[in-house]
């Protein structure tokens, strides 16, 4: 799909393209991307770029077009909940285009907030640090959830250990290693990004400032919340370990008790000349013999801790 938005104190749709409006492609259809090609002369590689979920950020300048694509969160429900999408930016004298094969709630809000707020973004530099902090904000949305979703694990796993649990907390882990491999390679085009050509055209010292705190706040917190996760995922592990020992201990406690009296039963009841042949009461004496060791054995074990 391809809307066209123009800065006028936010970013407000339009209904066809004019010079330097912003081109905002999501989720392309091929014949959208021949017109990306041929209208806009958009290289064709450039958007097989995008089109591959593993691409990392990068800027690239070729003629009179400069490519950037940076990384940015992505609500998914099939693996991990949450991924990451490359997001590709393009600019050259009269163009302005995003291009994403994702639809992602993020430039829906970007948008929203440039209307409210009633921003009129000045250049290029203004526009890719906006996109970079309104991607690192949404990074921080998303491990807010995903930290409820890691407290949510560890109550189910209070009350009782299951590989649902289990695999929900891997699968968070997956969408942090995730998080953390994409704003690594931001902050190192972050970094760049200000030594760029159209970077020199104008320096907002104050947004530049916004954009490097959250997008190092995303970076700490993910790390933060994969090292708390790595932590919790050790312990129950170790928990696991224990409770099997325990478990396996107690398996083997109770097969001695029950052996003493298989081998008192097992001894008087074959068929050779002991004491007890001709008594009468030799039945209840074995029985009772064989009750007493049990006793004494749990006795032994309960002193030793085995139960």
């Amino acid at each position: 799909m391809i809307t066209f938005l123009k800065n006028d104190k936010g970013f407000r749709p339009i209904e066809e393209w004019i010079p330097n409006c912003w081109i905002n492609v999501e989720c392309p259809t091929e014949d959208e991307v021949v017109v990306l090609s041929e209208k806009y002369n958009i290289p064709a590689e450039f958007i097989s770029d995008i089109a591959d979920t593993d691409e990392r950020p990068r800027s690239e300048v070729d003629d009179d077009y400069q490519y950037l694509i940076i990384r940015i969160p992505h609500f998914s429900d099939n693996g991990a909940p949450y991924i990451t999408v490359p997001f590709g930016i393009i600019f050259s004298n009269e163009v302005i285009l995003t291009l994403c094969y994702y639809q992602t709630h993020m430039l829906a809000d970007f948008t929203v907030y440039t209307q409210r707020k009633n921003i009129n973004v000045a250049n290029n530099f203004d526009f890719v640090m906006r996109l970079i902090l309104s991607s690192s904000i949404w990074f921080l949305k998303y491990l807010k959830q995903i930290n409820n979703q890691i407290r949510q694990a560890e109550i189910e796993l209070e009350r009782s250990i299951k590989n649902k649990e289990l695999q929900s907390l891997m699968s968070i882990e997956k969408s942090l290693v995730y998080f953390i491999t994409s704003l690594r390679g931001n902050g190192i085009l972050f970094s760049k990004t200000k030594n760029l050509k159209f970077s020199k055209e104008f320096f907002d010292e104050d947004l530049y400032e916004d954009a490097e705190i959250e997008l190092r706040q995303a970076i700490e917190t993910a790390t933060i919340y994969s090292n708390i996760l790595s932590g919790i995922r050790d312990s129950y592990a170790s928990v696991i370990s224990n409770n099997l020992n325990v478990i396996i201990k107690q398996l083997t406690s109770i097969s001695i008790i029950l052996m003493m009296p298989t081998v008192i039963a097992s001894i008087f009841g074959m068929n050779i000349p002991n004491f007890l042949e001709h008594n009468s009461f030799a039945f209840m004496w074995v029985i009772l013999g064989s009750f007493l060791i049990s006793i004494v054995s749990v006795l032994l074990f309960k002193r030793r801790d085995w139960f």
